[in-house]
């Protein structure tokens, strides 16, 4: 079994209340979509952030810093949702180990589900991707031993 963001297998749960449903992605998992292999997480509906909501964004750090209380996540009102992306990504996290997932497929440029760094998975094609901070849920996966792959968009 694996996880993916929700927003790449076309669910609506974006700040914007859209999707970022990659194609190319949900192709390459039919046959574990059919077997019901996959496990779609949204950690910041889990976080209880509705959708949509206000464009949030990590202050003065990435998702490490924020995990370790050095950093924030703000909104684009200047309301502090920190406390609701760590408890996303916990509760994320939770489900994972439940179900004995090692290997995570997650949406770019997210300051939840970001990979800064490293290979950025897009249009079936590997480019580096050195612009991007790794995001709060991104983080608390590394660290937890899990393997984590960052997938663009709009594949």
């Amino acid at each position: 079994m694996i996880a993916v963001s929700a927003c790449l297998l076309g669910c609506n749960c974006r700040y914007d209340g859209k999707n970022k449903k990659n194609y190319l992605l949900v192709k390459s998992l039919e046959s574990e979509l059919k077997l019901n292999k996959i496990l779609p997480v949204c950690p910041e509906q889990l976080g209880c952030l509705g959708t949509p909501r206000a464009k949030s964004d990590i202050i003065n750090g990435n998702g490490f810093d924020v995990l370790d209380g050095r950093a924030k996540v703000i909104n684009i009102c200047g309301v502090d949702n920190t406390s609701a992306f760590i408890n996303g990504a916990f509760s994320a996290l939770r489900q994972i180990k439940e179900q004995n997932i090692w290997l995570c497929f997650l949406k770019a440029k997210s300051p939840s589900c970001g990979v800064g760094g490293g290979v950025h998975i897009f249009m079936g094609r590997s480019h580096d991707n050195f612009g991007g901070i790794t995001g709060v849920f991104a983080a608390l996966l590394i660290k937890n031993g899990i393997d984590v792959k960052e997938v663009g968009s709009h594949a």
